[in-house]
């Protein structure tokens, strides 16, 4: 399996339509995006069915990780590399049973005893977040930059930062110790999101 880290770019369905779905991933994918998540809260798995399929064969031409948030018999279906759920989702022991040898991340807040359990329960990676305020999750709580080194100290497997992002705040949040840095609206909106991709996968190198 090839290591957790870099560049992690979210669909959303307002800024990643349908329509044009697979050449903004695409573009991702060609900066340099290490990992994909098909994020949607509102259509069927039927109809994210075939839209899922393109995805994972684009991830996998580029030698990246589809993810699916949330949805496990989604995931199962499409035989995906994984998924990710956050705290009203599927429960980890069950997900694992379901998923087994798949990626399992964990969306954990600020919640640094969460991450642990969750780490203990066999989840791959989890994630902290909101570090800034985020328009595509503006409910989100802000959380503190020290959470990652506390993480650091006391977890053997990557952390996932998220919220609000740009390429700025991403370089600060790596120096803490962030592994993967997820980013939804600073990619999607950016005038060229493959050299937006390129920004962020130069972080890490």
């Amino acid at each position: 399996m090839l290591k957790l880290k870099g560049l992690y770019v979210i669909t959303d369905e307002k800024l990643t339509p349908y329509d044009k779905i697979l050449e903004m991933v695409e573009e991702a994918l060609k900066g340099g995006a290490k990992i994909v998540q098909l994020r949607d809260k509102t259509n069927s798995d039927n109809f994210l069915m075939s839209y899922g399929f393109l995805l994972k064969e684009l991830c996998e031409k580029y030698n990246a990780y589809f993810i699916v948030n949330d949805r496990v018999d989604l995931a199962m279906k499409l035989n995906a590399h994984g998924v990710h759920i956050g705290k009203e989702d599927t429960d980890i022991s069950e997900v694992k049973q379901n998923l087994k040898n798949k990626i399992i991340g964990v969306s954990c807040y600020n919640e640094l005893e969460r991450a642990k359990i969750m780490e203990s329960l066999g989840a791959s990676y989890v994630a902290f977040g909101s570090f800034y305020p985020s328009s595509t999750k503006p409910e989100a709580k802000v959380v503190e930059k020290s959470i990652i080194q506390e993480a650091k100290k006391v977890l053997s497997i990557p952390i996932c930062v998220i919220g609000g992002l740009n390429v700025q705040r991403a370089k600060e949040l790596i120096r803490l110790g962030a592994d993967i840095v997820a980013v939804v609206s600073d990619i999607w909106t950016a005038p060229s999101i493959q050299k937006r991709a390129e920004e962020y996968k130069n972080l890490f190198i």
